[in-house]
């Protein structure tokens, strides 16, 4: 019997390629949504990210969300994906 085969993805940040568990998924939904995915089962244009702010910010500064989801990404939705990363409730 074969073990089971480990998803690999590649963080846009720091661009290292991770088990799918250890990365959290940034999602654009087909109606052009952009947010964190951290059950990875929503449906849309996927990229992934490591799990800390650094990361993150280096997608950011590098531009690497715009060119995955071919779309300009306003700074609120950093600063919620910055928030959620960090374990912070989301402002409503």
């Amino acid at each position: 019997m074969q073990a089971k085969k480990v998803p690999i993805r590649m963080c846009t940040g720091c661009s290292e390629q991770k088990p799918k568990k250890e990365l959290v998924r940034v999602v654009k939904s087909p109606d052009g949504e952009i947010s964190l995915d951290l059950t990875g089962k929503k449906s849309g244009r996927g990229a992934y990210v490591c799990k800390n702010i650094e990361c993150l910010k280096k997608a950011r500064k590098a531009k690497r969300f715009e060119r995955a989801f071919s779309c300009q990404i306003p700074d609120e939705v950093y600063e919620r994906m910055e928030r959620e990363i960090q374990g912070e409730p989301p402002l409503v």
